[in-house]
């Protein structure tokens, strides 16, 4: 009986310490936990650039509805981005984004000095322990549909890319767009040029309309500038990384999107449940993750012949449904 007593003090005793401390609690400052995740992203390019523009706008999308506070430098040279990096890191910021291509090894020793941050970064190469993940535009899969178009479009049975550079990255997307144009029309020849620069769109212009002049008639906008000499000269282009139509209706078929959100979702997602590791988060980008897609046809969609949209569709939905693959080659592509 006297147990009895006593266990039930005990009881009583830690009700009320259990009271006492939802009390205390309840009367402290937000813990860290519910501040918003702080997320910055430093990018080489200017912010117009598409390659980082997409990752920008899925970044803004995060910060209207995963509620991160979010901000960004843009045009960072080489010399500079260390010190901007180790700025934000210093700063708190949970999350660092951004396109490391052209200053790989500088981004991955800062990362390694602050291992308590997640790192996120557009790379060539694997991700590192423990906070450096990568990413990449895996969108070779809308290119091969973008090239389908091209071949069945193409009057000259010569269509073209103008791309920034033979890096792997883009060549997967040229051999993607020309083997996509060879699977409906084989008698399709391919030319590329590539500027040497992933932002300079008065060269990829001038380069599109040395294209146009050697007759092509369908060219795929890797780079921007590309589209202002299709309109100029009265020929086809598909755009490059977001939805371009815009930029002028009546040439524009479609454009091959990469939508970063999914990415951009996952890394901030991890962060803020505390999960986040070194990884290749390049799988959003495919397809079936919602990471690409072939935008709209827009003003074409009543211009284009309806076998043609259709067989199109047929092979998107095969792509879906993993019953076609497309071929990953990011051999140099050459022009023929």
């Amino acid at each position: 009986m006297g147990s009895g007593r006593m266990i039930g003090r005990r009881a009583w005793l830690g009700v009320l310490a259990s009271g006492l401390v939802g009390m205390a609690l309840a009367g402290t400052p937000a813990s860290a936990q519910d501040q918003p995740l702080k997320v910055a992203a430093v990018f080489e390019t200017p912010i117009e650039e598409p390659w980082v523009n997409q990752i920008h706008v899925a970044l803004q999308k995060a910060k209207a509805e995963l509620g991160i506070d979010y901000v960004w430098s843009e045009s960072v040279t080489a010399a500079d981005f260390a010190r901007v990096l180790r700025d934000y890191a210093e700063q708190g910021y949970g999350l660092i984004m951004g396109d490391s291509f052209g200053t790989e090894r500088i981004t991955r020793r800062v990362a390694a000095d602050y291992p308590e941050t997640a790192f996120a970064f557009g790379s060539g190469i694997g991700p590192a322990e423990p906070n450096f993940a990568v990413f990449d535009n895996w969108i070779h899969e809308p290119a091969y549909l973008a090239g389908m178009l091209a071949g069945k479009l193409t009057k000259s049975n010569t269509i073209g890319a103008v791309a920034a550079m033979p890096i792997p990255e883009v060549n997967r997307l040229c051999n993607a767009f020309c083997a996509g144009a060879k699977s409906v029309n084989p008698a399709a020849k391919c030319k590329f040029t590539f500027i040497g620069s992933f932002f300079d769109p008065p060269k990829a212009k001038e380069a599109a309309i040395a294209q146009i002049e050697a007759g092509v008639d369908v060219l795929y906008a890797e780079r921007f500038g590309v589209i202002e000499a299709a309109k100029e000269r009265g020929v086809l282009a598909i755009g490059n990384m977001s939805d371009q139509s815009e930029l002028a209706p009546d040439a524009v078929v479609t454009s091959v999107v990469w939508d970063m959100w999914p990415t951009v979702k996952q890394a901030v997602s991890l962060v803020k449940a505390g999960v986040f590791t070194a990884q290749d988060l390049g799988a959003f980008s495919y397809m079936s993750k919602g990471g690409s897609f072939l935008a709209p046809y827009h003003a074409f969609d009543g211009k284009l012949p309806a076998d043609v949209k259709a067989l199109v569709e047929a092979k998107r939905q095969e792509i879906m449904s993993g019953n076609f693959r497309v071929d990953v080659d990011e051999g140099t592509p050459q022009s023929e």
